[in-house]
């Protein structure tokens, strides 16, 4: 692929299901994607976050039940774009983050594209975060 407008972007992926990890990791490093994570837990997503900056998020709303939530309220607070991942439809997430994208389970990688095309550029490039 020629065109890799996320070319550059950093990712955080919060995933708890290995295969669908690794399949979200490979179809963002061919966009030129720098992926932070993967993370399986609340807690360790949050840990990255303390030590890494992060151009958008994709987010598996349940995390072996636990919600993803408290990770989209640090980033929501720090202007980072997300998007949530889910198998079980919205789970409310419209309601609660208004500008997050969902991505209903499983998705192609032209969904995933799709879905990232509102993530500004990369941190430094110019490109800030809109309302």
């Amino acid at each position: 692929m020629t065109d890799r407008p996320l070319s550059g972007l950093r990712i955080l992926v919060v995933e708890d299901e290995a295969m669908i990890s690794m399949m979200i990791e490979d179809m963002l490093i061919d966009h030129g994607v720098t992926v932070v994570g993967p993370a399986g837990s609340v807690a360790q997503a949050l840990a990255m976050l303390d030590e890494e900056e992060v151009d958008g998020a994709l987010l598996d709303v349940n995390l072996g039940g636990e919600k993803s939530f408290p990770i989209a309220d640090v980033l929501t607070e720090k202007g980072v774009r997300i998007v949530f991942t889910t198998g079980y439809g919205e789970s409310g997430v419209g309601a609660r983050y208004p500008n997050a994208r969902t991505l209903q389970k499983p998705f192609r990688t032209a969904d995933l594209e799709s879905a990232l095309a509102h993530f500004p550029g990369p941190r430094g490039s110019g490109g800030a975060p809109e309302g």
